[in-house]
């Protein structure tokens, strides 16, 4: 990467629009939330402003440590913020950054063209969110400046704490999140991880490292992509058997901005298109995935016609159809983006939608002509997918309740509550016939319902929709949550507030929760991003002495329940399965809300949880492998 002229970069281009006073009081307002996920986004929010250096062309490495406390330093080789004072408030320009809203070379200054960011809030929303935080700049001048905040408050004026080589500039910022604002300050380096590593696919040839040095052990990860966007989908790719050798790579600029997309098929049946827009992941898509979506389309059905593969009285493909084993990264960088929501999570800049629109329409028509093998092999995929969905139909009018809510419709299997609305009612999906026979005895028919499943479901990451939904035990389970599938999905039609997933403590009963969790991830996800997906957590022991009796639900509980009583004279019974526990029993330790432990599943990045299913339920064999070598000390829950 070529390092531009650092020269070009004022206090001047600082634009200074507001001040701080509702980040403290309304912190959700900026960084979505003050769970785990806002914590984690202090950290991207630091690390947008060095991406933004970099897209400039004026930064090349990128350090983030997560160092013990929960401080986080971030470091890179950037011109370093401003240190001149502003001309209109009389301080010095990265005081003014690090503590003005909307403050920063975005915002109609020259300092960026394209920037990502928190809606340009960035550095100053993060500064308020911590207990501390310094800022520590090599500049220009061959001078080293300082200065520290308390929860967004300088504590002294700039200060110059020593010298280096003039072309030494760059940023360092170290901060500590605010207990008072988070409700857990624990970072987690995978997730870290994860968000720098596509940061470095989404901007080849920069390197970003990532070190955490809480432990006596330091873990480190260095990222360094040179393909970016191919390498990208070759990494997403990895445990599926690819439908063509090299992915299809798409450039092109215009007066609305730039667009880079990477395509690779395979043989399976699964749907993965990401989109970024300025770097940040546009997590519900935008005007540029209805761009590609109506290019791609548009254009294949077109060659198909024109080849003669689709005939005057064929239905056209449909856009599932055609995207059906489809990987795709889209990437689009705009000088002025337009997001939906704080948090953007959308982008709505409609300019967009027919610049990536022409722009591969135009390089797919000359693409497939060029490349009518790879077209055709992606064609026949349409075609069959095409053939499955119709002889779906049939399967998925079964699972489609009669009316809105008519026992008539319901699967006989399932034990259904007495209250009608889904506010407050939870259903267990349970393993086995004789459990879900002590279940349905034990529960609150109240507002609990029961559906017995026999053994495991099918793994729908090797399946086909129509095999998918012509499977009696996924049929009963559609059926019975009542939203239905894919497209056709609608979260306001679940029949239950909590889907709650009850197996047994053992290696069959985690396959089944993996497998029922899969499910969920590719045809209902939403449910698990509202939250709605939980998993019971039975005891495994029940340990007696006299007359106490308590129910262990881990071995490090029981040996701390051991130590309080001692080992003399106690029985202890180690349940092997749910059908060992009477209603009683069962109602007691896993059904009972004042006494129960629920799990609730969630998904904080959809790559990660993308590829982990992918790994550990597709067909090859060796990344699983290599998944499972590299990961087998740090788990605590595999199946979730």
């Amino acid at each position: 990467m070529d390092i531009k002229d650092r020269r070009k970069y004022e206090a001047e281009d600082i634009q200074v629009l507001e001040g701080l006073e509702a980040v403290r009081k309304r912190p959700g307002m900026y960084i979505g939330s003050t769970n785990i996920e806002g914590l984690h986004h202090l950290v991207y929010e630091v690390v947008d402003n060095s991406i933004d250096e970099a897209m400039a062309g004026y930064c090349t490495d990128i350090t983030v440590e997560i160092k013990p406390g929960n401080v986080i330093k971030v470091k890179d080789n950037g011109r370093g913020i401003p240190v001149e004072i502003h001309p209109k408030v009389d301080k010095p320009a990265v005081e003014v950054v690090m503590t003005t809203l909307h403050a920063g070379g975005k915002f109609g200054g020259e300092g960026y063209k394209v920037s990502g960011g928190l809606h340009g809030v960035g550095v100053s929303v993060v500064n308020a969110l911590t207990e501390w935080m310094e800022v520590e700049i090599a500049w220009k001048d061959g001078k080293v400046y300082k200065q520290k905040y308390e929860r967004g408050i300088p504590q002294h004026t700039l200060q110059v704490i020593g010298s280096c080589d003039g072309d030494c500039t760059g940023t360092t910022i170290e901060f500590k999140p605010d207990p008072v604002i988070f409700e857990k300050i624990n970072f987690e380096f995978k997730v870290l991880a994860q968000r720098l590593k596509e940061l470095a696919f989404l901007n080849k040839g920069i390197n970003i490292k990532i070190i955490d040095s809480r432990e006596d052990e330091l873990k480190t990860e260095k990222f360094h992509y040179e393909g970016g966007l191919i390498s990208f989908v070759e990494y997403l790719a990895q445990s599926k058997k690819p439908l063509h050798q090299d992915p299809i790579y798409i450039e092109a600029e215009g007066e609305e901005g730039s667009l880079e997309v990477a395509i690779q098929y395979h043989q399976g049946y699964n749907t993965s298109i990401y989109t970024f827009a300025n770097n940040i992941n546009t997590k519900e898509g935008g005007t540029h995935l209805s761009g590609f979506k109506s290019a791609t389309t548009r254009t294949f059905n077109d060659y198909a016609r024109s080849k003669g593969i689709l005939k005057d009285n064929d239905d056209n493909l449909s856009g599932e159809d055609i995207r059906e084993g489809m990987i795709a990264i889209i990437s689009v960088k705009l000088a002025e983006p337009q997001f939906e929501g704080q948090t953007k999570t959308k982008l709505g800049n409609s300019e967009m939608r027919g610049f990536v629109d022409s722009a591969i329409s135009s390089f797919l028509k000359t693409f497939l002509e060029e490349n009518p093998k790879i077209a055709k092999m992606i064609v026949d995929k349409a075609l069959n997918a095409s053939r499955a969905r119709k002889a779906a139909r049939k399967a998925r009018d079964l699972t489609r309740r009669k009316s809105a809510l008519t026992s008539t419709a319901l699967p006989g299997k399932l034990a259904d509550c007495a209250r009608r609305k889904a506010d407050d009612t939870e259903v267990y999906i349970v393993e086995g016939d004789s459990a879900g026979g002590s279940a349905k005895q034990g529960r609150n028919r109240e507002f609990q319902a029961i559906l017995p499943l026999k053994g495991k479901i099918l793994n729908v990451e090797k399946s086909r929709i129509n095999k998918i939904l012509n499977n009696d035990e996924i049929r009963a389970l559609i059926t019975a949550v009542g939203t239905g599938v894919g497209d056709e999905f609608d979260l306001n039609n679940r029949r239950y507030d909590r889907i709650i997933i009850m197996t047994d403590a053992d290696v069959d009963g985690a396959h089944i929760r993996t497998l029922l969790l899969t499910f969920f991830y590719r045809y209902m996800r939403p449910l698990l991003e509202n939250g709605n997906i939980y998993i019971a957590q039975p005891p495994l022991y029940k340990v007696k002495k006299g007359r106490r009796e308590d129910y262990v639900y881990n071995d490090k509980a029981l040996q701390e329940l051991l130590e309080e009583i001692g080992r003399d004279r106690i029985s202890m019974q180690r349940y092997k399965g749910l059908g060992e526990m009477n209603p009683t029993q069962l109602w007691d330790t896993t059904m009972n809300p004042d006494n129960r432990i629920l799990l609730q599943v969630s998904i904080e990045d959809a790559i990660i949880a993308d590829e982990t299913f992918s790994i550990l339920m597709g067909d090859k064999v060796a990344p699983r492998r290599d998944f499972i070598q590299k990961h087998a000390r740090e788990v605590k829950n595999l199946d979730i």
